[in-house]
């Protein structure tokens, strides 16, 4: 995402308006994402699911929405916010570990695409409801291909060591079952690997497993309607090599060849949202120790979690640099944790109080894992589209802090 340099959607005409910290995210840049994977697969004419938990901003999804993507919720808010966001239900599908009852009740009545299982209890959970609701419930069953990811542990999710998803020889005997049972109705096949996914090979290996999955089930006398690859496609942070969305097409087209009826279904959501964000942070403070320079903002670990978790590495730079010799400083946030940092050993032009920096490729996994820490009022969105600026979440204030309590 580039902001303008002038006018009233540039990043320091947004940031006087509104304050820092501020998260600015450009809607159209997501729509331009999503019409290219969506002509890389256009053979299959696939649906493609923008997965909320990246980035749930209601305006923001609401513009992916209205431009025809579906949704993958993991969660009863998330589905919640999906409905309010003008996601069509039937366009909707549930994904997630664990699915409460109250949550399974809320998609039947919503009456959801699909709800992808994730293990034999919650199915034997999901007829029950589906029963007590006279629904029959449409469901898939998420396999765990044991597929290395080469991504990052924490958002690896195709290995037998996660919890994630039924590995094959188990989801052959529960799609048996489900076949049986009558207040379920079998739909398709879905497998995720994982998050931030840059080698081809891991959906190559993927993909195939979910091939000869379907090919089993075919087998058994049941003929699937979809076949969902999940998300996983990575982005470039820093000098990443980004799987181009025709070769990863090409990939799952191979493996699915031999069923060239069957509806394809895509849950990305980092790489629809990451570019097209940006969180602005003024800096407050600089300072020095015996070993390192600090730049002190006022964004923090509670606004951008993903350093601290994952030592991910975002792009920071001044709005407006200042000349003068770069230095190498550490940026940090005001927050009680040394693991409070949004850029370590970062070649910079001088700083001063005030000056206005933004961190890119800040549009997932950022305010939708941000948090109150250190009673830390969560900050403001803003969506842009067009020459529109819109607010899409106000600031929070110290009395939303304690709303809830009593």
């Amino acid at each position: 995402m580039i902001l303008a340099r002038r006018g009233p959607a540039s990043a320091s005409a947004l940031a006087r308006r509104f304050g820092t910290p501020l998260f600015v995210y450009d809607a159209r840049e997501a729509r331009l994402r999503l019409r290219a994977l969506d002509a890389a697969f256009r053979a299959r004419r696939p649906l493609i699911c923008y997965a909320l938990k990246a980035n749930p901003c209601r305006a923001f999804a609401a513009s992916l929405a209205r431009a025809g993507a579906g949704a993958d919720v993991v969660s009863g808010g998330e589905l919640a916010r999906a409905l309010r966001a003008g996601f069509p239900p039937a366009k909707i599908v549930f994904s997630g570990v664990g699915k409460t009852a109250e949550e399974l009740r809320a998609g039947l009545r919503a009456g959801l695409l699909c709800f992808n299982v994730e293990s034999g209890e919650e199915m034997a959970t999901l007829a029950r409801e589906a029963g007590r609701l006279r629904r029959r419930a449409p469901m898939a069953v998420r396999l765990n291909p044991d597929v290395d990811a080469r991504t990052h542990p924490h958002i690896s999710t195709g290995r037998a060591d996660n919890k994630f998803g039924v590995e094959i020889p188990e989801a052959l005997a529960l799609y048996r079952r489900a076949a049986k049972d009558g207040r379920l109705r079998v739909l398709g096949a879905q497998c995720h690997i994982g998050s931030q996914i840059t080698e081809l090979a891991a959906f190559r290996e993927a993909a195939r497993a979910l091939a000869r999955a379907v090919a089993e089930v075919a087998a058994m006398g049941v003929r699937l309607e979809h076949a969902d690859m999940g998300g996983g496609l990575g982005v470039v942070y820093k000098d990443e090599t980004p799987i181009e969305p025709e070769k990863f097409a090409r990939v799952v087209e191979d493996a699915l060849r031999a069923w060239p009826g069957l509806r394809l279904l895509l849950e990305p959501g980092r790489w629809l949202a990451a570019d097209a964000g940006v969180l602005l942070t003024r800096v407050l403070y600089n300072k020095a120790t015996s070993r390192r320079r600090f730049v002190v903002v006022d964004a923090a670990m509670t606004d951008l979690p993903r350093p601290a978790l994952y030592g991910a590495w975002h792009p920071v730079a001044p709005v407006a640099p200042r000349r003068g010799p770069r230095r190498r400083v550490d940026v940090v946030g005001p927050v009680c944790e040394s693991g409070d940092f949004l850029a370590r050993d970062r070649l910079l032009p001088p700083l001063k109080s005030g000056d206005l920096l933004a961190v890119g490729k800040a549009g997932a996994y950022a305010f939708s894992m941000s948090s109150q820490y250190n009673s830390r009022p969560r900050a403001a969105e803003i969506v842009l589209d067009g020459g529109k600026v819109m607010l899409a979440r106000r600031r929070e204030t110290l009395a939303d802090l304690v709303r809830a309590e009593r």
